[in-house]
């Protein structure tokens, strides 16, 4: 028994050394390095928020609200003023036809030309008359006036026997002038009597020119020295108004308008107001192009011309036709004819592929002179009508 806990006392002592030894030589090891201090680390300096000063404020002067000079307090403001729209100064309109004669070369190479060189031929049979008649009905001249004209050529030629070039010139000039007329009035009526202003109103299909026609008619009455007041009752057709006072302001003409869609009839009697407080010369109405087919259209013309009329009778009732459509032109004018009393036709793009004779035609068929004619794209190109410098124009020199 002693000896069992003899042997349990060394083997407790001897497992106490071991672990001391174990635990000396743990303490003799080198412990890590402790971890470095966090570096210090300086902040960047905070962005300037609204209203901080960039830098320390120093001590200046302060000056109150009385003593600074605030700017513009000496001197009004300057401010720039936009030139004034050049009025422009039209061309006379005497012998302006006879001016513009080179316009209607193509005209004169289809009719008057064509003419004078069968009429030249040494024998004047049935097939030569046969083709002057083409050439006549070619130029538009319709076959009533076409018969007149043959059958008085060839009588006069019969008459006459030998025919010279100046003599056929002659022969010719005499019988175009009897079919265009020269003894019908073909002023444009702006000077009633007793009265003051004169009212024009312009008629036609779309696309005639009847903005451009009205805006140029004002350059010829201003170019006459008359003053104007224009109507810009075309009220469905965009910019229209806009047209017409831009032709206006360029000859220092006033221009009346309303809404766009609005009623035309307002603004053609609102026009013809204006004019007589203004004590202005004439009055010109541009209406609206409409399709000489459409009923509805053709009877709102008719109460534009009834509601004008309260102002003051119109003076003057001018159809303005596109002289390249020809005969079609003289269907669009039988109607217009038929709801307002046209005074006078106004043929316009006569000097392109138009053919002189429609000037007879539609004289004939309205029994209403030609008045103004249009020939070109410029401001001064309508030229009142003048048979005596057309016809020459035709036929050339």
């Amino acid at each position: 028994m002693e000896t069992v806990i003899l042997a349990v006392v060394i083997a407790v002592v001897v497992l106490g050394v071991l672990g001391g030894l174990v635990v000396g030589s743990r303490r003799k090891k080198s412990l890590p390095p402790p971890p470095p201090a966090a570096p210090d680390i300086t902040a960047p300096p905070a962005e300037p928020h609204v209203g901080d000063e960039a830098e320390t404020p120093r001590d200046e002067p302060r000056r109150t609200i009385e003593e600074v000079d605030l700017p513009g307090s000496s001197a009004p403001p300057v401010v720039e003023e936009l030139p004034p729209t050049e009025i422009e100064v039209p061309e006379p309109t005497a012998g302006r036809l006879v001016r513009l004669r080179a316009r209607l070369s193509r005209s004169q190479n289809a009719l008057g030309k064509g003419l004078l060189t069968l009429l030249s031929r040494e024998h004047l049979d049935d097939d030569t008359w046969e083709e002057i008649e083409d050439i006549l009905l070619t130029a538009d001249v319709g076959v009533a006036p076409t018969q007149e004209l043959v059958d008085g050529l060839r009588e006069r030629v019969k008459v006459l026997g030998t025919r010279t070039p100046d003599e056929l010139r002659g022969l010719l000039r005499e019988e175009l002038l009897k079919l265009v007329g020269t003894e019908v009035d073909r002023t444009v009526r702006t000077e009633p009597e007793e009265r003051k202003p004169g009212i024009v109103m312009v008629v036609g299909v779309n696309g005639t020119g009847k903005t451009t026609t009205t805006g140029k008619l004002a350059r010829v009455l201003v170019a006459d020295g008359r003053t104007v007041v224009l109507g810009a009752a075309d009220t469905f057709r965009a910019a229209a108004a806009d047209q017409l006072q831009t032709w206006g302001e360029r000859v220092g003409a006033h221009t009346v308008r309303g809404p766009e869609g609005g009623d035309p009839a307002s603004v053609a009697f609102d026009a013809v107001k204006e004019g007589k407080e203004m004590g202005v010369d004439v009055v010109l109405i541009d209406t609206a192009g409409r399709l000489h087919t459409k009923t509805g259209l053709m009877d709102e013309l008719g109460k534009v011309k009834r509601v004008v009329e309260k102002q003051a009778p119109l003076d003057e009732i001018l159809l303005v036709l596109d002289a390249t459509t020809g005969q079609n032109g003289l269907v669009q004018a039988r109607v217009f004819a038929e709801v307002v009393d046209i005074t006078g036709i106004v043929l316009t793009k006569l000097d392109g592929t138009a053919k002189g004779g429609i000037v007879v035609a539609v004289q004939r068929e309205l029994g209403v002179p030609v008045k103004l004619i249009g020939l070109g794209e410029g401001a001064d190109d309508l030229a009142p009508f003048e048979p005596e410098a057309f016809v020459d124009a035709l036929i050339g020199e």
